[in-house]
């Protein structure tokens, strides 16, 4: 398997690689071809080092082909891993092991997958990548996807990609300990948008509408002012309460609006899921 996080040991890398541990630790896989075991775990060993994606190093010592080396660590038994921390042996297993006790010694020196995963998505947030980003984020963990480091880049990513009920929600659940500027420089961006949403023209459209309940002329313009500032849950809403009751109505106009919503949230939308769903109900 190729990659940069993967190294066969010879004699002339070997000090290089060991020195590489004082940057990033260095696990070496003492192995044979003479013993199936030692063999059997590498593909499982790669699998994880490409997991981790460089927060280790693997490196894969043939004892047959690098006696010296090997005699040089003492190995007495095959398979032998060790791990290496600042040029130093931190931790290792003898003899066949399952590749769960490989991942439960890793764990006690290295983050988690969660915590590198939290880590990528903060460089993806830097570089202004949020949807990547956020969708990281939502794949972690329950326990640390409720931490409230995590729920305020969640909150982050949410507002950047215009999900704004989505950040409130997040945002009212955080911690009191973690309500800190970051957090109030992302209430800011909320309330300036709750502003920019709530502009008079809405204001006077809604009025409209509750003195002339059904009018869906005004239902339409209404919506598609919700739909200008991203309050498409409320447009949504407000066109389904007239498609309900006539699927033609304004003739077939508040459908149209209705279908355009739905394809500019897209496919993988919570909401516009839930809307196609209904909308197919009355449909078929």
């Amino acid at each position: 398997m190729q990659s940069p996080f993967i190294v066969e040991l010879t004699e002339q890398n070997f000090r290089e690689v060991l020195e590489g541990s004082m940057q990033t630790p260095v696990l070496i896989h003492f192995w044979a071809p003479m013993s199936q075991e030692s063999a059997d775990i590498i593909p499982a060993l790669q699998m994880l080092t490409q997991q981790y994606n460089g927060a280790f190093t693997l490196a894969l010592l043939n004892c047959e082909q690098q006696q010296m080396i090997a005699s040089q660590f003492g190995v007495q038994a095959l398979p032998t891993i060790a791990l290496f921390v600042n040029g130093q042996p931190v931790d290792g297993l003898g003899g066949p092991q399952p590749i769960e006790a490989v991942e439960q010694m890793l764990s006690k020196h290295l983050p988690s997958q969660d915590e590198l995963q939290v880590n990528h998505a903060k460089e993806l947030i830097a570089q202004g990548n949020y949807a990547n980003a956020l969708t990281l984020l939502s794949g972690l963990g329950e326990e640390i996807k409720n931490t409230g480091d995590v729920k305020l880049l969640l909150a982050d990513c949410l507002l950047e990609t215009q999900q704004f009920s989505e950040a409130q929600a997040i945002l009212e659940t955080v911690p009191l300990e973690y309500k800190n500027n970051d957090y109030k420089q992302l209430m800011s961006k909320l309330e300036l948008h709750q502003q920019a949403a709530d502009s008079p023209e809405i204001q006077a459209l809604e009025a409209q509408l509750s003195d002339s309940e059904h009018n869906p002329q005004l239902a339409h313009d209404l919506a598609v002012q919700y739909h200008q500032v991203n309050r498409d849950e409320e447009a949504l809403a407000l066109l389904w309460s007239y498609l309900v009751k006539d699927l033609n109505a304004l003739d077939g106009e508040i459908k149209k609006i209705f279908m355009d919503i739905l394809s500019a949230l897209g496919q993988g939308n919570a909401l516009a899921s839930k809307y196609r769903r209904q909308l197919y109900s009355i449909l078929y």
